[in-house]
């Protein structure tokens, strides 16, 4: 995904991951984009600090998808089928708004 499919997706509301579910994409109070690793809540943001670089591959970042989601949370991986596993505890070890 490109940075304006990846920031577009963010705010039309979709779950965007990069690498694997354990981390998500998302728009904080102030309007930055930023990248949560949810096992323990730590950030970085989603491009250097000029905003023109993502902070990881294209092919790394995918959306979820609703099926795979609702019946097995973490269990997605990269549509490329290269994931790098799932985090413990899947997408859902920790609500991602406690991290905003």
């Amino acid at each position: 995904m490109t940075l304006e499919d990846i920031k577009a997706a963010v705010d039309a509301g979709q779950i965007v991951y990069w690498a694997n579910t354990g981390y998500v994409v998302h728009k904080d109070r102030l309007g930055q984009y930023l990248i949560t690793y949810l096992p323990n809540g730590s950030c970085i943001g989603l491009t250097d600090r000029e905003g023109h670089r993502l902070n990881g591959k294209e092919a790394e970042f995918f959306i979820a998808r609703s099926e795979d989601g609702a019946e097995n949370p973490g269990s997605q991986s990269r549509p490329d089928g290269k994931g790098r596993g799932v985090a413990p505890g899947g997408a859902g070890a920790f609500p991602l708004g406690r991290q905003l």
